[in-house]
């Protein structure tokens, strides 16, 4: 991003601009987005979040100046949701924003929509962030035709398309969904390695977390953190568990969603009731992830995968399938890569962390290392604050429009 021209912090708290962010959940939200709203509110801006389940959220309440509720659902399918949805964005830019800032497939395609309705002098500037383009080489061509022509489309609606990664950065350009101009290349979302840091933990949490794991100190304990989803695999993890050669090694399973049931069916099936905890949804996965001698993310889909980051910030090394994203944050100074779906692959990975624990602990501080050189908070909200800047100026003539078209 370094050929956008950067207004400073002064010169837009003296704007006062506003930003609204939507997103298709409130989770989202809170879980990337806060922090930038604390930013950009304490120079003076207005900020606004929309997103199912906004309104009541308690993590929202307070952290923004106005919250609107979009009554979506996470499926292209629900037709009433996305009608719902699409009155509701039209309400929620009465507001008038200056930048609206989307991020989520459906949610932006439906803010980006409801925008274009409006009076082109009414029309706010827009950012969309893809966590990941739902078209991608591992998906099949009929579900990638039909994303990847929604992105078209709304590209056309669109005044900075962000990006997370490599083959992201690629296909946006080789299908042209946004001017290369328009085209901004950053390093994910940003965490902050403050929070996720050994040292801050309490000892305490950590071993009730394991306790609740059923794991003792001195058994491997691997964790998976995510969706109970059918892109994230969980299976494929379940099945790697049960083919490993160390059959004292067990897996917490962080996270909930609509492929529990299955995912009992087959622990049960396994022999693993023993081995696997399925912890579901926690309020704080730090004290779990600390546990982990390896955590495991097994997706057939990433953008830039938070849970990895956190994983190595908190010094523990990573076991990844090749989707895309992933494969940026995890090597073999990191951690150990295998190809989607390879079970046997997996299973080897998780041995070998077993078989060589002191790797494993070096895999992990080095791979702290790499994410608070990369992608620290710290350093992408300089990096929003100079797209908004470059954004507002392009609106008042003052530059010439331009974008990044790569750097980071």
């Amino acid at each position: 991003m370094s050929d956008q021209p950067k207004l400073s912090p002064a010169s837009l708290e003296a704007a006062r601009p506003s930003l609204l962010i939507v997103a298709t959940v409130s989770g989202t939200i809170v879980r990337f987005l806060t922090p930038y709203a604390t930013h950009f509110r304490a120079h003076g801006w207005r900020v606004d979040a929309a997103a199912n389940g906004a309104s009541t959220d308690p993590a929202l309440v307070g952290a923004f100046d106005h919250l609107y509720e979009l009554s979506l659902s996470r499926s292209v399918l629900d037709v009433r949701a996305l009608l719902r949805g699409m009155r509701a964005m039209s309400d929620a830019l009465e507001s008038r924003p200056d930048i609206v800032h989307v991020h989520t497939p459906i949610a932006a395609f439906i803010a980006r929509a409801a925008i274009r309705r409006l009076p082109a002098g009414r029309r706010p500037l827009v950012a969309y962030t893809a966590h990941g383009f739902h078209f991608h080489r591992a998906g099949s061509r009929v579900t990638n035709a039909v994303f990847l022509t929604a992105e078209r489309i709304a590209g056309r609606w669109t005044d900075r398309l962000v990006v997370m990664n490599d083959e992201d950065l690629a296909a946006a350009r080789r299908h042209r969904i946004v001017p290369i101009r328009r085209l901004v290349r950053m390093p994910g979302i940003g965490v902050d390695a403050g929070r996720y840091a050994r040292q801050v933990l309490d000892a305490g949490e950590i071993a009730r977390a394991r306790a609740t794991t059923g794991a003792a100190s001195e058994e491997p304990l691997f964790i998976a953190v995510g969706e109970l989803s059918r892109r994230k695999r969980m299976a494929d993890v379940i099945t790697a568990l049960a083919r490993m050669r160390h059959h004292e090694s067990k897996l917490a399973i962080v996270g909930d969603g609509p492929e529990r049931a299955r995912l009992e069916t087959l622990i049960e099936g396994l022999g693993l009731r023993d081995r696997v905890h399925l912890a579901g949804s926690v309020v704080d996965v730090r004290p779990f992830v600390a546990n982990g001698i390896a955590l495991i993310l097994a997706s057939d889909r990433e953008g830039l995968p938070r849970s990895i980051m956190e994983g190595l910030l908190l010094e523990v090394p990573v076991i990844a399938s090749t989707a895309r994203g992933s494969r940026e944050l995890v090597d073999d100074q990191t951690g150990i890569i295998f190809e989607i779906g390879d079970v046997a692959a997996l299973a080897a990975a998780m041995d070998r962390m077993v078989d060589d624990p002191d790797a494993a602990r070096e895999m992990g501080r080095r791979g702290r290392t790499r994410i608070v050189d990369q992608y620290e908070l710290s350093r992408l909200i300089p990096l929003h604050e100079e797209m908004y800047g470059a954004m507002l100026a392009e609106r008042k003539g003052n530059v010439p429009e331009m974008g990044a078209s790569g750097s980071s």
